[in-house]
């Protein structure tokens, strides 16, 4: 049967409404990487290997660009570390963030050893404001983005005391302080982080941050937690700000592998259509009307189609309420019950399959699809898993 495919409907980079306009800020440029203005949000995370280990850096890198992050950041607090720099940002296919604490000599070596930008804490380099000119003159001769990361755990000790805490007033003061001196020496190339543990005193003060100024903001929420917890926390900090356009870049920040960090960041910004959207899974939480094992099949195809890149929505429904609806309003689904299911592609109904094809049925019709749409598929990715779905 011959069914147009067309294009599965997106918003926001690739039409459509998005979630709130963008808020205007500064441009700046992270490597290739464009960040702020009308660049498109950026992904960025952390490496977690000893950066003097060049080659497993580089490995974790490699990983972390496969994944779609846009922006590293590696750790460079020795001398080693920095003399691992030049070659990691030599090779690294993503631009390099040095992130820099404690000695203000480090940001000089990494402003030397090509690093896309540096990221400095105010709070807890030693005599920083009386190193932003030279700081300033010598990134701006290079190329080289800051970033102003001011953290909760690391606030300046005399902000600390005037405020009682981390407050979200502090923060903002700190970075605000911070962004002066360097627009004081002609240094416009920056962008501002001010991160805490609590969304909420997070969200507040990246709100009145936003207010302050047109500088891009790279939003986290540090210390976030496990997976689970850092997830939920980070999501609904970036939804606060992103729906009302503040943030031109964000870190997932999770006590998990990176790569982890990465693939909740792309989720959230194409959840809210800021990005645009890939493999998208559509399951039904599952009840007692379900007739199937919804939550097997939803695993199964979902492990099937890892690493499928093509903007394609795939629904798998359990019953027949509102199964045939969201199965037909998908690019390609399955309508289950009474231990078979009914296969669409772009609202019509292809053939009905036993409960025990199910699974292998939609990788197949998925990997058709991505091969008209011109994605390169691997044979043998392609096969999926090997699986075996009961009837009930």
């Amino acid at each position: 049967m011959s069914v147009n495919l067309g294009m599965p409907r997106v918003s926001g980079p690739d039409g459509g409404a998005v979630i709130a306009p963008r808020r205007a800020t500064r441009k700046i440029k992270v490597g290739a990487v464009e960040v702020g203005g009308d660049a498109p949000i950026s992904v960025q995370s952390m490496t977690t290997t000893p950066t003097t280990d060049i080659n497993a850096t580089l490995q974790q890198i490699a990983e972390l660009t496969a994944t779609g992050c846009d922006i590293v950041r590696v750790a460079c607090p020795s001398q080693d570390d920095a003399e691992a720099l030049p070659a990691i940002a030599a090779k690294s296919q993503i631009p390099v963030i040095a992130d820099i604490h404690f000695q203000p000599k480090y940001v000089y070596a990494a402003i030397d050893a090509g690093c896309a930008a540096v990221r400095v804490n105010p709070g807890n380099i030693r005599k920083f404001d009386d190193q932003v000119k030279q700081i300033a003159r010598e990134a701006k001769a290079a190329g080289v983005s800051i970033r102003i990361g001011v953290n909760a755990g690391s606030l300046d000790k005399r902000l600390y005391e005037k405020f009682g805490g981390p407050t979200p007033e502090a923060l903002v003061e700190s970075a605000v302080w911070e962004a002066g001196l360097f627009e004081e020496h002609d240094f416009h190339d920056f962008k501002i982080s001010v991160k805490h543990n609590d969304p909420v005193v997070m969200v507040k003060a990246y709100e009145m941050l936003a207010e302050r100024g047109d500088w891009p903001l790279h939003l986290g929420v540090t210390e976030a937690g496990p997976a689970f917890q850092g997830t939920i926390k980070s999501s609904v900090a970036f939804g606060a700000l992103l729906s009302r356009g503040i943030g031109d870049t964000i870190r997932v920040s999770l006590s998990a592998p990176p790569v982890e960090e990465v693939k909740v960041g792309n989720q959230i910004l194409q959840s809210l259509g800021l990005k645009p959207r890939k493999l998208e899974i559509v399951s039904c939480p599952s009840c007692g009307r379900a007739q199937v094992d919804v939550y097997t099949l939803a695993d199964q195809v979902t492990a099937g189609l890892e690493g499928m890149t093509v903007p394609l929505r795939v629904a798998v429904m359990g019953c027949v309420v509102n199964g045939p609806g969201e199965a037909r309003e998908a690019d390609l689904g399955v309508a289950s019950g009474n231990g078979k299911g009914q296969i669409f592609v772009k609202g019509e109904v292809i053939k009905t399959v036993p409960e025990s094809q199910i699974v292998e049925t939609l990788i197949e019709e998925a990997t058709r699809i991505a091969e008209e749409m011109g994605e390169p598929v691997d044979d043998e990715a392609a096969a999926g898993p090997t699986v075996s779905v009961g009837g009930r």
